[in-house]
């Protein structure tokens, strides 16, 4: 009997892809593809689910990994991957923590993708061993501290560093050196321009439950 899968995927190309994959394989059965995270749930309550493929930047801003914890608290058989093109530093842990069964960075590869699919239907817990290298400035995501990748998150806010202080528990001075430790890395004039980049890059992605 085929396993049931559920898409959750707001870009039209990558939908039909998975869902083509899916129905080329006997060991899966494509039954919804929907492009919001927060309806995902209603469909695991009307629907029999055994799979979700799961993006975390979903349509209308709704975060697929807040989804997935939800499912997984109220549906803990049900097997959820994340998938995302997207270098977030946080999501890997997150995803950990909240019991998400696997995660793949999407890479267009039919194969990777079944493979993963049905190594966590047996069971297996498959994690990427870090986020991809993407090139800042002058430096890469991984040339730099979590904790600086914290501060750089909050900046995406607009915030003052005292706020941001605030927030992180941390001094401000404390924050005014990351944030130079993080300008000197990559080569940037402005903390405007940092923060530009990384939003745009996907490195740091602030949500309103970040």
């Amino acid at each position: 009997m085929a396993y049931k899968v559920l898409i959750v995927e707001d870009q039209n190309i990558p939908s039909e892809l998975f869902k083509i994959y899916i129905e080329s394989s006997e060991d899966f059965e494509h039954v919804l593809s929907i492009s919001n995270a927060s309806l995902a749930l209603s469909v695991c309550q009307s629907n029999e689910i055994d799979l979700i493929l799961m993006d975390v930047m979903t349509d209308l801003g709704h975060n697929g990994l807040d989804a997935a914890e939800e499912i997984k608290k109220k549906y803990p058989k049900i097997k959820v991957i994340i998938i995302t093109s997207m270098p977030e530093y946080s999501w890997l842990r997150k995803a950990r923590k909240i019991g998400v069964d696997s995660f793949w960075y999407k890479d267009g590869q039919r194969n990777s993708l079944l493979d993963i699919m049905k190594r966590t239907m047996n069971g297996e817990h498959i994690y990427p061993d870090e986020t991809p290298v993407v090139r800042i400035g002058e430096a890469t995501n991984h040339d730099f501290t979590e904790r600086e990748l914290d501060v750089l998150k909050e900046l995406t806010t607009g915030d003052t560093n005292a706020e941001i202080a605030k927030r992180l528990f941390i001094s401000v001075a404390t924050v005014k050196s990351h944030i130079q430790h993080l300008m000197e890395k990559t080569g940037f004039k402005t903390r405007t321009e940092l923060v530009s980049e990384a939003r745009g890059l996907g490195i740091v992605i602030k949500d309103k439950n970040s």
